[in-house]
């Protein structure tokens, strides 16, 4: 079974994008793994370059800032490394430049991939999602956060990175996956202060104008961390890769307790989906497969 990572990445360095990390923590199961490192000015290409000579393949590319609906430019920059990722790969792993891969699943991990090759109905495969808040302490637990997605596919004609490049889609299909039993840590939100405003400020450009940009971005140099009002501490252990990253860890984050609590209507939907299991009206880019 050969199979190929890929990702991509633009100025790591100056974002703090945990981005070695993310690579690293696939590289146990990818054969090589395909970088589009985006036009960076704080040495992102040198950073991915050092990570594995021998697995990792960088692929140059220019982000086309015209393309600023809905974060399409991201999309685009992921197609670019899928178009990249080997043709005879029976799978392709996608991972985010802030998205890390526990090591207690790659076992798991391996057998789904080993269990489909197969069978061409399963295009991809579905993980588990943590979305850390503020400090490597907190996990979002509200409905604003997605609890799945699909990240791994099958590097075939026709499946492509869709919208902000969450998922993926079969030309307007949703693609037909199975779940795998693992999880991904999604660190995009753990980062210091002034990282994360500087990430705020930037990004935006990719989804608004810059209208809405100065109404809803506050100018202020540290991001806000204690507007949020739905978290549960994380008791678990994080993967390895990260943890010399969170030893660096240099400032302190305690959620606040008079945030503005959440609409009854969303309390009502958060009980719901505590007691059964069920999210009402969740958004699934992909179609799952039942046994």
């Amino acid at each position: 079974m050969k199979v190929s990572g890929f990702t991509i990445v633009r100025n790591a360095i100056k974002y703090d994008y945990p981005v070695v990390e993310s690579i690293r923590s696939i590289l146990p199961l990818c054969d090589e793994v395909v970088v589009a490192v985006g036009n960076s000015n704080d040495g992102t290409r040198e950073l991915v370059a050092s990570i594995d000579p021998n697995r990792i393949r960088i692929i140059d590319t220019v982000w086309d800032e015209s393309l600023r609906e809905g974060g399409a430019v991201l999309a685009a920059e992921t197609n670019k490394a899928l178009a990249a990722v080997s043709r005879n790969a029976d799978w392709a792993f996608y991972i985010q430049a802030d998205e890390v891969v526990h090591e207690a699943y790659l076992q798991q991990i391996r057998q789904g991939m080993e269990q489909w090759k197969e069978i061409p109905a399963v295009e991809g495969l579905l993980f588990n999602y943590k979305h850390f808040w503020g400090s490597y302490d907190w996990v979002g637990d509200s409905r604003k956060w997605y609890r799945r997605e699909v990240r791994i596919i099958r590097p075939i004609r026709g499946i492509n990175s869709f919208k902000d490049a969450q998922g993926f889609r079969m030309g307007e299909r949703k693609i037909r996956v199975k779940s795998l039993d693992a999880w991904i840590y999604h660190y995009g939100w753990v980062k210091p202060p002034s990282a994360q405003q500087a990430k705020q400020q930037e990004f935006h450009k990719f989804w608004h104008n810059e209208k809405w940009i100065n109404e809803n971005v506050s100018p202020s140099q540290e991001f806000d961390y204690s507007i949020i009002n739905k978290l549960s501490r994380f008791t678990g252990e994080h993967p390895a890769v990260i943890q010399n990253r969170m030893a660096r860890q240099n400032w302190k984050f305690e959620p606040k307790s008079d945030v503005k609590p959440m609409s009854h209507r969303h309390q009502l939907l958060d009980r719901i989906e505590k007691i059964s299991g069920w999210r009402i009206g969740e958004y699934r880019n992909y179609k799952e497969i039942s046994d």
